[in-house]
């Protein structure tokens, strides 16, 4: 049995760990948020100075010799020992990289991240090019201190959903390939549904307006919750009690700041009902990109999108935008949140052609990373695809290549669990609507309700077990993709009248 002087030094390790962790966070937070551009040098260099230290207290060798044997103490509750284990891997999986390039490596995000939004408000790839050449480069070369046996891109896959690598990523979107490409092109050729009122001008201070009720609807409390904006929506957190959200206002497009929003809410309400009992430690986050992924996509699809939901909310915003939305009824409404048209941007795709979106990216990683795609190469790849899978010509690089901020810090393989997310959260909702009646929660407001199944069924375990044991856990089975394809079906053949 391990000493009460380890556990001690375990327990101290932890915090230490945690305080750099909040600080960096929060430096992240505030530069994607509100710093200003002209002080990015001086505050990434200090923030690289940080994460350096940071990777120092991760990788003491006498802290990861008392986790290898803290995982394997039987004496332990199976807590501390799941959380010493998730410690143990990621350290044997940075300790190999020498400190001095994991600190230039956090440089060079920063300064990427820097280029991409340069990049993204010029129209401009060429700004962006050569520092995704650094990243890919530096990711490879990270992966290679492994040495492992494993194929470089089945190693990132697994990184961000453990179990996962490009066998089981290509069966799954074969199998969407199969029953969703027909379904969309049926519906193509369906009578379409006119949402244009959707896209007048919804001045941003009023849609900021409808926002606080929004929250409200969703109980994000301010007690534990913050919503600030960005360029590229996203959420962070700290601890149970401090979750951020953003979102982005379009003067032109009432649904996108609304479902960024109720998306976002989702990863932070996920955030806030892990067991306090986790907090500063491992086990306080979630357990996979993709499971996170499916509260996200659950809340603002499989809740977010439905008419119980907006029984309340509804009234409400056309009393803030009574001109563009006093003709528009409850049921037209729905039909044009809800409609299903190939686009260019990802974040604002519908739900049903949202997983070509996904497969585009994925499969120009899988061809980054078996050489078979250039970096000078990728605009014109990637036009192509969007051309080939969703039949759109991209007008210019920030509707293109550059729309998303995710390649830019090297998260690569992370692309696929927003899919993989969707189609989680369609086997919860199944399980959901068999222990409640989910629509009479939401026309009440009841949204807690939902919630409250959530958390009891995913939330409060964190990371506790992984996402397979989760899924049995609330589901009764293992992953099973036919939910997802017969919700997708059955939603857009009612919708369109297929």
């Amino acid at each position: 049995m391990i000493s009460e002087t380890k556990l001690q030094k375990y327990k101290d390790w932890i915090f230490r760990s945690s305080a750099y962790s909040m600080a960096l966070s929060i430096i992240g937070i505030d530069k994607l948020t509100v710093a200003p551009p002209g002080g990015s040098a001086y505050r990434d260099e200090r923030t690289a100075f940080l994460a350096g230290e940071l990777f120092s207290i991760q990788t003491e060798p006498e802290i990861f010799a008392i986790l290898a044997e803290m995982k394997d103490d039987e004496d332990l509750d199976g807590d501390t020992r799941r959380a010493a284990y998730l410690y143990w891997k990621h350290i044997r999986d940075i300790s190999c990289i020498p400190k001095d390039e994991f600190v230039a490596a956090d440089v060079l995000m920063n300064k990427s991240y820097d280029a991409w939004l340069k990049a993204k408000n010029e129209k401009d790839y060429s700004i962006f090019e050569p520092y995704l050449k650094q990243v890919i480069d530096i990711r490879k070369k990270f992966y290679s201190y492994r040495n492992s046996d494993t194929d470089l891109y089945d190693q990132m896959l697994d990184d961000f959903e453990p179990g996962m690598n490009r066998e089981k990523y290509d069966a799954f979107f074969a199998a969407l390939r199969e029953r969703l490409v027909p379904l969309i092109r049926r519906i193509t050729e369906a009578e379409q549904i006119d949402d244009a009122f959707m896209y007048q001008n919804y001045d941003p201070s009023t849609q900021k307006k409808f926002t606080d009720h929004l929250l409200a609807y969703l109980h994000f409390d301010s007690e534990w919750g913050y919503q600030n904006e960005t360029e590229h929506p996203f959420t962070s957190w700290t601890c149970e009690n401090d979750c951020r959200t953003t979102t982005k206002y379009l003067a032109d497009n009432l649904s996108s700041a609304m479902f960024s929003t109720i998306h976002e809410v989702g990863h932070a309400t996920y955030e806030h009902d892990i067991s306090p009992a986790y907090d500063g430690m491992i086990l306080s986050e979630g357990v996979s990109s993709g499971m996170h992924e499916s509260q996200s996509r659950l809340f603002e699809n499989y809740l977010g999108r439905t008419e119980a939901f907006w029984t309340t909310l509804y009234p409400v915003l056309q009393e803030h935008f009574p001109e563009q939305l006093k003709d528009v009824s409850m049921e037209k409404f729905i039909s044009a949140m809800n409609v299903s048209v190939p686009s260019l941007v990802r974040t604002e795709a519908d739900e049903l052609t949202y997983p070509l979106h996904i497969m585009v990216r994925y499969e120009i990683e899988k061809g980054l990373f078996d050489g078979t795609i250039a970096p000078e190469d990728l605009e014109e790849t990637w036009n192509r695809k969007y051309k080939e899978y969703l039949g759109v010509d991209v007008p210019d690089a920030s509707k293109g290549i550059l729309q998303d901020v995710h390649w830019s810090d090297g998260s690569f393989g992370y692309f696929p669990t927003y899919a993989l997310g969707s189609a989680f959260a369609a086997q919860f909702m199944h399980a959901m609507r068999k222990d409640m009646d989910v629509d009479a929660a939401l026309r009440e407001g009841r949204f807690d309700l939902c919630v409250s199944w959530l958390k009891d069924h995913i939330h409060k375990y964190g990371c506790r077990y992984d996402a397979e044991e989760i899924l049995r856990m609330a589901t009764g089975e293992g992953f099973n993709v036919n939910y997802y394809l017969d919700y997708l079906e059955e939603k857009y053949s009612a919708l369109y009248h297929l």
